[in-house]
C-alpha cells in the first residue's frame, strides 16, 4: 500500500491545512497495521469501497463488496490508535491545523463539524477525486474544492489562546492575561479544539518534540526547548501518549516522515 503525503500547493490553504495524503490500492500487498499517535489536528478521511469498524484506540478497514465512500472525521486523538487494513484500499486523508477547519465549514463548535461534513458536498467531491487516476488532477480537484469552501472567519480569542499555549505561561496566567477565567479558557478549548487546555498543551509539546528530534538532539535539550520541566517530565508525557519511552519511540519511528506511524 503506497502512501504519499503532500503539503498544500496554494498559498491560502497552507495557513489552514497541514497537508494530505493519498493511499493507493495495491493488490500485491494484503494487510498492514500501524500505530498512530495523539495530535491536535482535525482529520478528515475518505475511503473508497470499504467497511470500517472502530472503537477507542482501534480502527479496522476491510474492502466492501458494494461501491461506497466512507468518511471518517477525527477531532480528538488523545491515545495511541491501532490502524489495521485487512486489504489495501484507495483513501485520501486531510490534516487541518488547529482552528483551520473552521474556515471551510460554518459550524461554531467542534461537535457540530461531523454532521456538517456529512451533509455537505464533501462526499461527492471525494468520490470524484478517488475515481480519478491522475494524481495531478486529483490534487487540483481537491484544492479547488477547499478554495471554493474557504471563508476566513474571525476567531481572535481562540487564536490568541493558541499562541499563548506555545509559551511558558501557566493556564492560570494565560487566563489572567486575557481577562478571562481558567474555566472560560477550557470552554473555548472544548468548543474549538475539542479538548481541555491541559490536554491540548500536553499533545502540542509532544508533537513539538517530534519536530525538534529531526535535528537529532538529546532528551535533555528536547525537554527544555519544548517547555517540559525536565527530562523526567518529558519521559512521563511520552509514555502516557505513546505507551513507550522516548528512546524506544525514536528507535522505531521515523520522525522525518510527515506521517508519524509505528508499523506493527
Amino acid at each position: 500500500m503506497k502512501v504519499t503525503f503532500y503539503q498544500p500547493m496554494h498559498s491560502v490553504l497552507k495557513d489552514y491545512i497541514e497537508g494530505y495524503y493519498f493511499i493507493e490500492k495495491d493488490d500485491s500487498q494484503k494487510t498492514i497495521k500501524y500505530l498512530t499517535f495523539p495530535d491536535n489536528y482535525f482529520i478528515v478521511s475518505a475511503c473508497q469501497d470499504v467497511a470500517m469498524t472502530q472503537d477507542k484506540g482501534w480502527v479496522e478497514i476491510t474492502r466492501s463488496s458494494s461501491e461506497n465512500i466512507v468518511v471518517d472525521f477525527v477531532f480528538r486523538c488523545s491515545v495511541p490508535t491501532e490502524i489495521f487494513y485487512r486489504q489495501s484500499v484507495n483513501e485520501i486523508t486531510v490534516y487541518f491545523k488547529p482552528l483551520g477547519i473552521y474556515h471551510f465549514f460554518t459550524a461554531h463548535k467542534s461537535q457540530d463539524l461531523e454532521q456538517e461534513i456529512h451533509l455537505s458536498d464533501f462526499i461527492d467531491i471525494m468520490n470524484t477525486v478517488l475515481k480519478e487516476s491522475d494524481r495531478t488532477i486529483q490534487i487540483e480537484i481537491l484544492e479547488n474544492y477547499w478554495l471554493s469552501k474557504f471563508r476566513k472567519r474571525d476567531l481572535p480569542l481562540a487564536y490568541t489562546l493558541l499562541e499563548d499555549f506555545e509559551t511558558e505561561m501557566s493556564i492560570e496566567a494565560i487566563a489572567a492575561k486575557n481577562n478571562i477565567t481558567r474555566q472560560y479558557v477550557n470552554k473555548i478549548c472544548q468548543r474549538y479544539l475539542a479538548k481541555p487546555a491541559s490536554e491540548f498543551r500536553k499533545i502540542q509539546r509532544f508533537r513539538n518534540v517530534l519536530i525538534s528530534n529531526k535535528k537529532s538532539r538529546n532528551l535533555t535539550e528536547l525537554s527544555y526547548e519544548n517547555l517540559f520541566y525536565d527530562q523526567s517530565h518529558l519521559i512521563k508525557n511520552f509514555k502516557e501518549l505513546t505507551r513507550i519511552s522516548p528512546g524506544k519511540f525514536f528507535e522505531n519511528v521515523d520522525t522525518r516522515q510527515n506521517n508519524i506511524w509505528l508499523f506493527i
